[in-house]
């Protein structure tokens, strides 16, 4: 088994419980309720001063070989340390509002020490599976005899005959839990030893770093023939790289399997120990991934010959037109729109532009030569793409037709003939005629409307009608 001694300084501090207590608007002085599981913790410190009302504390999972700083909790209802070291139950008198506490897979071997929790009347529920004590014979009878208060242990209710039986038989189970809990002790004792020991025979053996050889896979170019041939003293290097890297991933994928091969005791030494190996391993993984950061070889923007070379780093939308009208090319880049201007950089040449942005290179070939000097770079502030107008070296601008001329040329005059005698206007004048100047009198008097009627052409002249007069 191979081992490298680290040393862990996870503990509890006021940004692990802030950031724990985002429910509680990350106020901890009137934090009722906190989960620190799986922090790696190997103490327990300062949530006695700083969560003074707490009811309801998760701390399973960590690396806490006691249990210590909870004694001034008044208010704490539930404690759970499952899954940690934890050899001894003890200093839990304070906890005058506990009636909830576990201790399940820990390494309580002492099980006199549940004596301890006597002072806890409210204790109603006590969990010790998985420990140690709860293989010696008369385990359950011991503790329902010792904790008279308890209703419940390891999820199993007590009856009240059962406590009866526990009280009777409590000397003689007493005796034999003492003498198994002596030889445990010295069996713990004896672990220590051995393990204390080992840890000064371990010798710490150097690492090799895996070292990536650089190349040009994984990136996007929008040229295709974007493939540069490696010299000959390159492909040498980057195979004897690659033996070296074999050889190392070899040496570790062994080590490893010896590691987990290797059987072993559970102990709180055995666990701890394979936490620093697990630990180890993740700070190699991340000291090589650093590694192949710092050794990423620059981005090859011009090749030996000189040719430009089109490249997308960024990975970013655009369109190049070509605006005839104004004699000019224009560039649209889709950068983000919440990026800094100050991470973006433009650098425009007669035959390429080139955009840093946040330092990943955008290059691409322009069609024709164009003016640098006379080009602009505008920023879009709703979209927030980078729009490049590049005038051209060479051509001219077309002049555009005026408005006027526009609508002379445009604008038709179209006549429309009637013949005069298939339509005609009314006359409005004669709609009313005027009324005739005859004198008003009595009927007989008016002897102008017979001649009209008789001029009539559609009038007959019945015989058999009277006159009207």
């Amino acid at each position: 088994m191979y081992l490298v001694k680290v040393t862990l300084f996870h503990s509890v501090t006021e940004d692990l419980i802030r950031r724990r207590a985002e429910h509680n608007n990350c106020e901890i002085f009137s934090l009722e309720e906190i989960a620190l599981h799986q922090q790696d913790l190997e103490r327990i410190e300062h949530i006695d001063k700083w969560c003074k009302e707490l009811k309801i504390l998760y701390l399973q999972n960590n690396l806490i070989p006691k249990i210590e700083n909870v004694s001034k909790l008044k208010k704490l209802e539930y404690l759970n340390l499952a899954l940690n070291n934890i050899e001894k139950i003890e200093n839990l008198q304070g906890c005058e509002s506990l009636q909830k506490l576990d201790l399940t897979v820990n390494f309580v071997g002492e099980l006199s020490s549940v004596k301890s929790l006597q002072h806890n009347i409210c204790l109603r529920e006590l969990f010790l599976v998985g420990n140690p004590c709860a293989q010696f014979n008369g385990y359950r009878q011991y503790v329902v005899a010792m904790l008279p208060q308890l209703k419940w242990l390891d999820g199993k209710e007590i009856e009240r005959s059962e406590r009866i039986q526990a009280m009777q038989d409590y000397p003689q189970v007493q005796v034999q839990i003492k003498a198994q809990e002596a030889d445990y002790l010295y069996k713990r004792a004896l672990e220590r030893e051995a393990a204390q020991e080992k840890m000064t025979e371990k010798k710490i053996e150097p690492r090799k770093l895996h070292k990536k050889n650089p190349g040009f896979d994984g990136r996007w170019y929008t040229d295709i023939d974007n493939t540069l041939p490696q010299s000959s003293e390159n492909k040498e290097n980057s195979s004897e790289t690659d033996r070296d890297n074999e050889a190392v991933g070899t040496d570790e994928e062994e080590k490893d399997k010896e590691f987990w091969q290797q059987p072993s005791l559970y102990t709180p030494e055995s666990r701890l120990e394979t936490h620093q190996y697990l630990e180890e391993k993740r700070k190699s993984k991340e000291g090589r991934s650093d590694e192949k950061k710092k050794e990423k070889p620059q981005r090859t923007l011009v090749t030996a010959e000189g040719r430009i070379l089109n490249v997308n780093e960024p990975k970013l939308d655009f369109s190049l037109a070509d605006d005839e009208e104004n004699n000019q090319f224009v560039l649209d880049l889709a950068i983000h729109r919440h990026l800094d201007i100050s991470l973006v950089d433009v650098d425009i040449q007669p035959n390429y532009i080139k955009v840093l942005v946040k330092k990943k290179p955008f290059q691409i070939v322009l069609p024709a030569e164009v003016k640098p000097d006379s080009s602009t770079a505008k920023r879009s502030q709703t979209t927030g793409h980078l729009v490049v107008a590049m005038p051209k070296a060479t051509g001219q601008i077309q002049a555009k037709p005026s408005c006027n001329n526009l609508q002379k040329s445009t604008k038709t005059v179209e006549k429309l003939e009637v013949d005069p005698k298939a339509y005609s206007f009314p006359d409005l004048a004669n709609i009313v005629k005027e009324r005739s100047s005859a004198p008003q009198g009595p009927l007989q008097l008016q002897t102008g409307m017979p001649k009209v009627i008789e001029n009539n052409e559609y009038f007959i002249d019945d015989p058999d009608v009277p006159p009207l007069i």
